[in-house]
């Protein structure tokens, strides 16, 4: 198969305590996605080129928390320097079947043993799919089947979601399309960054250091 080669840039939609964390460290990484309705998959995700997504994305995570398990008290989002490495791109033919044969032979296997496949659920009013259960078990599925047959793991997993409402009147495009990255190998993440597009941004108030001085006290 040919690959997505390059480095791509990733941002990720995060609380402002857990992004300062990874930003100040040389070795703490944002913690995987593990849920059974990743639409890629596990593992880390970010919006490829697009931060104000991210920030949006935290943002309505802060008011809903079912569209994510971590709790979000300060919106904020961190960038990422990603090495795709091998990638299965579901922008690609061949990636594309891959998904394609991997339903089959999971639906072949779930209906062995009696067992009904996961689905897919709640769509928006564009008609997206919120909850993504099959997509997961399906490229789960995929993973596992390479590894039982000695090919080489996938490192990253890309993928475009068209959502949102409709760009302008009878428009092919909507105004959430976007392309995600989910990171299953950390050592492609080569590094973290602050964004300079939340310059001028207002944020929620935050302060790293709990022991704020009060009036009137000074701190020694």
């Amino acid at each position: 198969m040919y690959g997505r080669p390059g480095i791509i840039y990733g941002f990720h939609g995060c609380d402002r305590r857990v992004g300062e964390v990874v930003l100040t460290s040389h070795t703490q990484h944002l913690a995987s996605s593990r849920n059974d309705y990743d639409w890629l998959g596990h593992g880390l995700y970010f919006w490829e080129a697009s931060p104000e997504r991210g920030l949006e994305f935290a943002r309505n995570a802060k008011v809903s928390n079912k569209i994510t398990r971590g709790r979000i008290q300060y919106p904020y989002v961190i960038g990422a320097v990603i090495e795709l490495g091998n990638c299965l791109n579901l922008l690609a033919h061949a990636g594309l079947m891959e998904m394609r044969t991997a339903h089959y032979m999971l639906k072949a296997s779930a209906a062995a043993v009696g067992k009904e496949l996961p689905c897919n659920k709640f769509k928006d009013h564009s008609g997206a799919y919120l909850m993504r259960s099959l997509d997961c078990a399906v490229l789960e599925y995929l993973h596992k089947a390479r590894m039982e047959a000695s090919l080489p793991a996938y490192d990253t997993v890309i993928g475009a979601l068209w959502e949102g409402d409709d760009l302008y009147a009878d428009a092919g495009l909507t105004d959430k399309n976007h392309m995600q990255i989910c990171v299953r190998n950390h050592h492609c993440v080569r590094g973290y960054f602050r964004v300079r597009e939340l310059e001028g941004v207002k944020l929620s108030r935050w302060d790293t250091h709990p022991h704020r001085s009060r009036p009137g006290k000074r701190l020694r």
